[in-house]
C-alpha cells in the first residue's frame, strides 16, 4: 500500500521516491535538508530522530481526519527514543499508507526538527551535516525529490481503527491547525 499516486499515461500508479536528498541553496535563514521517503518507510524518520538529543516532542498534524479526532495539531509529552521508535513500529503500516497526517519530531536540546509530510517528503532543520551523513549511510544519494503533478492521496478506511489508536497512544495536547497545515 502507498499514500500517494501519480498519473502516468491516463493511469493512476503508486508513487515512491528514490532514496534521494537535497540541501537547497538559498539566502534565507531556514536551511534544511529535503529527502524523499521511499515506500513511505517510517524508519527513515526514526533514523534522523536518532541523530538528535532526547527528549523528543512529536507533533501529529491531523489535517484530514476520518472520524478519529478533530483536525488539529497534537503534541506529545516529552518522549524517549525508545518511545518514538515504538510508535513508528506499532503504527508503521498506517504511517506508510495513509496521508491524513504530517508527523514532526523536535528536539529542544538539539534545536532541531524533522518533518515527514503527506507527500512522503522529509524535511530536516538543524544539523544538516549529521542528517546528510545518516542518509548516505542508509543508501540515499544526492538528488532533488519532486512531488509529481498531478497526484492524489489515500485516506484508507482500513486504517481508521489504527488512526484512533494513534490518538490514544499518548496524552496529546491539541491546538488548532495553522493555515499552512490545511489542504
Amino acid at each position: 500500500m502507498h499514500k500517494m499516486e501519480m498519473l502516468v499515461e491516463d493511469k493512476w500508479v503508486a508513487h515512491s521516491f528514490k532514496p534521494i536528498f537535497h540541501i537547497p541553496q538559498n539566502d534565507d535563514s531556514s536551511k534544511r535538508i529535503v529527502a524523499g521517503v521511499p515506500g513511505g518507510d517510517p524508519a527513515v524518520l526514526g533514523s534522523l530522530v536518532e541523530c538528535l538529543e532526547p527528549p523528543y516532542y512529536l507533533l501529529y498534524v491531523l489535517h484530514t481526519p476520518r472520524g478519529e479526532a478533530k483536525p488539529g495539531r497534537y503534541q506529545s509529552p516529552p518522549l524517549s527514543l525508545a518511545q518514538v521508535q515504538a510508535l513508528l513500529e506499532r503504527f508503521g503500516a498506517f504511517f506508510s499508507a495513509d496521508a491524513r497526517y504530517d508527523l514532526w519530531a523536535h528536539s529542544q536540546s538539539s534545536n532541531a526538527t524533522v518533518v515527514w509530510d503527506r507527500h512522503n517528503l522529509l524535511f530536516g532543520y538543524g544539523p544538516l551535516d549529521v542528517f546528510s551523513s545518516k542518509l548516505l549511510s542508509l543508501g540515499f544519494f544526492r538528488g532533488t525529490p519532486e512531488v509529481p503533478a498531478p497526484h492524489s492521496h489515500h485516506y484508507r478506511a482500513e486504517f481508521d481503527a489504527m488512526a484512533r489508536d494513534v490518538m490514544v497512544a499518548f496524552d496529546w495536547s491539541r491546538s488548532p491547525l495553522m493555515p499552512e497545515d490545511e489542504q
